[in-house]
């Protein structure tokens, strides 16, 4: 897995910065007004601080954002980088102020004082996060991020709420890791198998193989793999940390590449296709966050691993397969696979996990970036209450998440005159039919969300938290909702 920066905290030590290396960051409030550390380091190079946050730049920056003195006299640090930050900022610009240094710094070594600045362990997030690069596949992997060392007040608070943090940091890099990797390397054996190493940190993980499934009776996610030659498997990794109480199944799609099958994508833009195991990224980003921090819930991953592929042995458009939970589907769009995935998935979890309340997340429909871009996930759910606690916890960690509309009319329109249901619904409202079709195989009694990920999962151009390619989206609302509604006292 990609490492992320080494990140401790100590207590402010002035007499240090001179011999400093690197970089040297120090947090100042947008008045100008300097800490103890930031006017030693006013003094060290001769009232260059003082003379930048005097400056009419300096008023021009926002909170977060970053003024650079490079090569400072006085000091052994190549740069002193001031961040506008004031004392008690709110999380986003905590956050943003460790991405703004995480853009400065690039693999340098960083010491960063926030000394009495509130939400230090915040600033550390979004330094981790930001300094994430994907380099496996390439000769020159580039310098490794030096460590970075945070001089605080309090120090053990500050390091005590960050690990939690920190771990969940991990768990996206995880999912960016695994979405990233092409699909000659992350095939349904490999994703299996690293979703195996989950158990290091405590996860149960299962892996059901082909037999098993079609013992389960999965013939419609045995259909989407049937035209490949890596095996079809589902993994099921359980997190007990929440005594008796009955736990939250979260289901992912894994299609670890999506040619379309006999329904055939145009090739401009195929390649982009290794991360149509999006969903099931995010499902195993979100295990691994949860065991890391020791999370006080019981939460069970589940993920349909497969690969849809063009060949004699390929399901076609106009065959009729069986789901585990007895309904037929007649397949009119071999490319409207991920459904197919998902609902056998779904319907395991309910019959043997007996889930509390059920998310399933998905890169599922084009539809859903043509209504919503890459800003925010279509978000459908048959529960009000866990609906509004999951957009809440998205808000909260800045992913961005939208509830879309269910409906009778849109059920309607996946009726078929051979089969129980067509595995579509035509062009219009395709996210939404989508969603109509997982809707048939939720419980009455399941409170259920499902999450379409298509815009959010991989983008051409930098978020908030992530350079350009995979964000990780979901982790962290996830990790917020679990600690918000399921965790144990």
């Amino acid at each position: 897995m990609t490492d992320r920066r080494a990140i401790t905290f100590t207590a402010t030590d002035p007499d240090a910065l001179a011999e400093a290396t690197g970089r040297i960051a120090v947090c100042i409030t947008g008045e100008g007004k300097l800490s103890p550390g930031a006017r030693r380091l006013n003094r060290l190079t001769k009232g260059a601080v003082a003379r930048a946050v005097g400056s009419e730049r300096w008023g021009k920056l926002k909170a977060g954002e970053v003024l650079t003195l490079a090569y400072p006299v006085g000091l052994a640090a190549d740069a002193v980088d001031l961040v506008r930050l004031e004392r008690r900022p709110d999380v986003a610009e905590a956050r943003k102020a460790g991405v703004s240094l995480a853009k400065a710094a690039g693999s340098a070594a960083l010491t960063v004082l926030t000394e009495a600045t509130a939400r230090a362990e915040e600033v550390a997030l979004g330094l981790a996060l930001r300094g994430y690069s994907f380099a496996d596949h390439k000769s020159d992997k580039g310098k490794a991020l030096e460590p970075a060392v945070f001089m605080c007040s309090k120090p053990d608070e500050v390091a005590a709420r960050a690990e939690g943090l920190l771990a969940v940091a991990e768990g996206v890099f995880f999912t960016r890791d695994l979405v990233s990797e092409p699909a000659n390397v992350l095939t349904t054996t490999e994703f299996a198998a690293r979703l195996e190493g989950l158990r290091d940190l405590g996860v149960e993980v299962e892996v059901l193989e082909e037999d098993k499934l079609a013992e389960l009776g999965m013939g419609a996610l045995l259909g989407v793999g049937q035209g490949s030659h890596s095996p079809s498997k589902v993994v099921v990794m359980r997190w007990s940390g929440g005594g008796d109480s009955a736990p939250l199944a979260l289901v992912g799609k894994g299609v670890v590449f999506d040619t379309g099958g006999i329904s055939l994508k145009p090739a401009g833009g195929m390649e982009d296709m290794t991360m149509d195991m999006g969903g099931a990224g995010v499902v195993a980003g979100t295990m691994r966050a949860l065991a890391a921090r020791k999370a006080r819930a019981n939460v069970v991953g589940l993920v349909g691993l497969v690969e849809n592929m063009p060949s004699g042995n390929a399901m076609r458009p106009g065959d009729i397969v069986t789901s585990m939970k007895g309904d037929t589907i007649e397949v009119l769009n071999t490319d409207a696979e991920g459904r197919l995935v998902l609902c056998d998935v779904m319907w395991y979890a309910q019959e043997h996990i007996k889930p509390a309340a059920m998310i399933d997340l998905a890169t599922l429909t084009g539809a859903c970036i043509i209504a919503l871009g890459h800003e925010n996930a279509a978000t459908y759910s048959n529960d009000e209450d866990l609906a509004a606690d999951f957009l809440k916890a998205a808000a909260a960690e800045g992913e961005g998440a939208w509830r879309m509309p269910l409906g009778q009319a849109y059920d309607d329109m996946l009726k078929s005159p051979l089969a129980d249901m067509k595995n579509i619904g035509g062009r219009p409202g395709g996210s939404i039919t989508a969603a109509q079709f997982l809707k048939r195989f939720v419980k009455d009694d399941t409170p259920w969300i499902h999450l379409d990920i298509a815009g959010v999962a991989h983008v051409k151009a930098e978020t908030a938290y992530a350079p350009k390619g995979a964000t990780g989206w979901g982790v962290l609302a996830l990790n917020r909702l679990v600690q918000e509604r399921f965790e144990t006292e």
